[in-house]
């Protein structure tokens, strides 16, 4: 059907009377305003005609079905969806994957924390203004060495620590 086939003068006007019966309905159920609004909408398909719009307002609704259309039924654009669709997949499994990786390697990797023979104390040994009071500084702990919280230490595990900072203070 063409544009110029369709009786638009008879077609806005009956629009048009058919939603100022349904707003005067509105007004009396609902109140002013939603009379008013359902009226508002109803003048519309006759401002259109008188306006001249509605060759334009056709062809922007026949572009727009056109392609919806051309969109809806075409296996062209199902299949280019389809292959987007499985891009972003791959996106989301390849960022868990190297997620995961960087967190094994991560854990697996050696700690690079320095000897403590070459570690220098946080803090001096003598503190300033206390006269000849020596006090030790606190033994540094590297940053892979604190237990897990649900892991149980053992009785060995205690005194190798023991041991390490026995070494570090030059007893032993």
């Amino acid at each position: 059907m063409t544009f110029e086939q369709i009786p638009w003068l008879a077609l806005c006007a009956g629009l048009t009377g058919v939603g100022l019966v349904l707003s005067v309905m509105l007004l009396r159920r609902r109140g002013a305003a939603a009379g008013l609004r359902m009226a508002a909408w109803s003048l519309l398909p006759v401002a259109a005609y008188l306006t001249g719009a509605l060759p334009t307002l056709w062809q922007i609704g026949t572009a727009v079905t056109g392609f919806v259309t051309g969109l809806v039924l075409n296996p062209m654009v199902w299949a280019g969806v389809a292959v987007a669709g499985l891009s972003l997949v791959l996106f989301m499994v390849s960022g868990v994957l190297r997620a995961r990786r960087l967190s094994s390697a991560r854990d697996s990797a050696p700690s690079a924390a320095t000897p403590a023979a070459t570690a220098k104390p946080a803090r001096p040994a003598v503190p300033s203004g206390q006269g000849t009071a020596v006090t030790q500084p606190l033994p540094q702990r590297t940053p892979g060495a604190a237990p897990r919280p649900g892991a149980k230490k053992s009785d060995d595990d205690d005194f190798s620590d023991i041991e390490a900072i026995l070494k570090r203070r030059g007893i032993g």
